[in-house]
């Protein structure tokens, strides 16, 4: 079992969806699954309820977003697109959670 899981929830206007899901696909899930510790991505659109865009990183443990590698790409090394989508963000939310218990099938 992960140790750790990001969550990010947000809306998107509708004039901004397709580049913000072209964004998501083409770089950021790549950015993100490039660093150390990061083990998962998965995203997700609500039938109901919202924010409308969930995206899940399973993590080694929740300390990855404490990492050198982590910080950088959400600091100095941000990209310009990543810069210009955070400004379209609706409703946004971004929780980090360690792990208790876990069952499969």
């Amino acid at each position: 079992m992960p140790n750790g899981l990001l969550l990010m929830m947000t809306d998107i206007d509708s004039v901004n969806e397709a580049d913000f899901n072209r964004w998501y696909e083409e770089e950021h899930l790549a950015e993100r699954m490039a660093i150390p510790g990061f083990i998962k991505a998965r995203r997700f659109t609500a039938l109901e309820g919202g924010p409308k865009y969930l995206a899940l990183y399973d993590l080694e443990s929740p300390e990855v977003l404490q990492s050198a590698p982590y910080r950088h790409v959400v600091g100095a090394g941000k990209s310009a697109w990543t810069r210009r989508m955070e400004t379209q963000f609706v409703n946004f939310r971004r929780n980090v959670y360690v792990g208790l218990s876990e069952r499969t099938r």
